[in-house]
């Protein structure tokens, strides 16, 4: 007898791990209420320096509120609307060109960077060269080292750099850190410069981010064994790049990035059991949830959730929007609401 025609196939039996936290950090989140909060408060256009954060989907949806963006100043037109600096920082030049261009400006620079950036100027102060252990061309980089002038402070990109560095005064240097870095690869460069220059001072505090800290240890959790790892981010987001490393390096067979479902390698998942998955510090969570409905269409899905802490810092808005109500409403782009 013939198997009726409507009989369902088996599908395939796979442990998806979820990662929490994941997502959007403080700093990010902050800085997208800022925007939708400035469009609320005096329409648009609003325009944005750079990528408010480093995910095509967030710049887009705030596009579609009414945000242009622009590399540089000189591309805004003579206006009252408000400029908006982007959640990486800027250099001291910036500013100060939109002071002279007359523009009216809300600077949107994560807390935790802006706190890296008093720690490189109190180096300074102290008559210490900087050292900045972080990656070149990265924005974040280039707003902390535009903090300084240009012979007061030392890019180190890798563990290269560190070994070859020859400072003009081993016994005057103070070192800070991109916030986005690989904790195991910050480790090797900075043993290397405490080796090499033992009176070489540390910042007050520490620089890389909570955020970063907590989505790395969790990958290293979920990565173990695991057949795959999947981390939703943007290619040019460095929190996200460091935790496809972070997995790779803590056991996951193979990792990759994706900013979408549409991105997702199913040819290389055809044999795997156990798949992990988290998302960088910019990555709004409805990609997260498309992402896990789809594997549930496609396999027979149990969902691990792998947790180790709960995040409850937030920043306050800068002042001069701190005044608008933001509903979920205002959210829906990001949320999926």
């Amino acid at each position: 007898m013939n198997a009726p025609d409507n009989q369902a196939v088996k599908k395939k039996d796979i442990t998806l791990r979820l990662c929490g936290p994941r997502g959007f950090c403080a700093g990010v989140d902050r800085a997208i209420q800022i925007v939708i909060a400035a469009l609320k408060k005096y329409g648009a256009p609003v325009y944005v320096r750079h990528e408010i954060v480093h995910n095509r989907y967030v710049v887009e949806g705030l596009e579609n509120l009414g945000a242009v963006f622009v590399k540089e100043l000189d591309e805004i037109p003579p206006t009252d609307q408000p400029v908006i600096f982007s959640a990486h920082g800027v250099p001291k030049s910036v500013p100060e060109n939109a002071k002279a261009q007359s523009l009216f400006y809300l600077d949107a620079t994560c807390p935790l960077v802006s706190k890296v950036h008093k720690q490189a100027l109190r180096h300074m102060r102290k008559g210490r060269h900087v050292l900045l252990v972080g990656h070149k061309g990265h924005p974040e980089v280039i707003g902390t080292m535009g903090q300084m002038p240009p012979e007061a402070v030392t890019l180190v990109d890798t563990l290269e750099d560190a070994q070859r560095l020859v400072p003009k005064d081993p016994e005057q240097l103070g070192y800070v850190t991109q916030t986005t870095l690989s904790l195991d690869d910050m480790a090797d460069v900075l043993d290397c410069l405490g080796e090499r220059f033992p009176a070489m001072q540390a910042p007050a505090s520490e620089s890389i981010c909570y955020a970063t800290t907590n989505r790395q240890e969790v990958v290293k959790l979920a990565a173990k064994n695991a057949d795959h790892f999947l981390i939703v981010g943007a290619p040019n987001s460095s929190n996200s790049k460091r935790l496809v490393e972070v997995a790779i390096k803590a056991g996951a067979a193979r990792a990759v990035l994706v900013q979408n479902v549409s991105e997702i390698p199913w040819d290389e998942l055809e044999h795997a059991e156990i798949i992990g998955l988290s998302s960088g510090a910019s990555a709004p969570e409805i990609l997260v949830t498309e992402i896990i409905e789809c594997f549930r269409e496609r396999f027979n899905m149990n969902l691990d959730l792998v947790n180790t802490v709960i995040e409850t810092e937030e920043f306050p808005l800068v002042r001069d929007v701190r005044d608008v109500a933001l509903s979920a409403a205002d959210m829906a782009f990001v949320n999926g609401n």
